[in-house]
């Protein structure tokens, strides 16, 4: 079975994921900056994502061990904080340069790939789209190479709440460690009853 290496950062910038103290909307998977990711969503985006997999050839088991929702739970973290940075900014996006955007491999053999590695449906993609060309155009209107700093600390201050009900935050998150929360075991009775039983996560 091939594998994926999973994504922990959207576009130039990582996000750093650190839980605040808030509470809790009702039903709410995680709640970033005044949008509301609802566990609604989050499920039908898993389901969407798991069928992208299947289509690819590849299960949830090419996560490397983590969670299919895990790893949709960041890309609409990353993706809703994006959004409100970009708006904040109102950085404009046509439909033109997302295609475009939507057509680069990345580090992978096809751009089909390199969105599931990120967590991407690529018949539902066009908000990633939008969001790696807009924190582009934003970091060049921070000035450049040199704006990186300033982006990544700014997507940093738009911090999310997480349910607690996934667990704690995983605080050794790396390429090698790529997932979102320690308990993993919690976080995928989320979507159990929509899985098969043989896409389990392998570690």
């Amino acid at each position: 079975m091939k594998s994926i290496r999973v994504a922990v950062a959207v576009a130039a910038a990582g996000i750093a994921l650190t839980a605040c103290s808030s509470p809790m909307h009702a039903g709410a998977a995680a709640v970033v900056g005044n949008e509301r990711i609802s566990t609604g969503q989050l499920d039908k985006d898993t389901q969407d994502y798991l069928a992208a997999l299947k289509r690819a050839k590849l299960d949830e088991s090419a996560l490397g061990g983590v969670p299919a929702s895990q790893v949709v739970l960041q890309r609409l973290v990353n993706v809703s904080a994006s959004r409100q940075l970009i708006s904040r900014y109102n950085v404009q996006v046509s439909q033109t340069e997302i295609d475009a955007a939507l057509k680069s491999p990345g580090q992978y053999e096809t751009p089909e790939i390199n969105l599931l590695a990120n967590g991407v449906s690529p018949l539902d993609a066009a908000d990633y789209g939008r969001a790696v060309v807009g924190l582009t155009k934003l970091q060049q209107q921070f000035g450049g190479q040199s704006g990186q700093e300033r982006l990544v600390k700014e997507l940093s201050a738009i911090r999310p709440i997480f349910n607690p009900r996934y667990g704690e935050l995983n605080p050794a998150r790396s390429q090698e460690n790529p997932a979102l929360f320690v308990d993993t075991g919690r976080f995928g009775k989320l979507t159990a009853p929509q899985t098969q039983p043989q896409q389990q996560p392998q570690g």
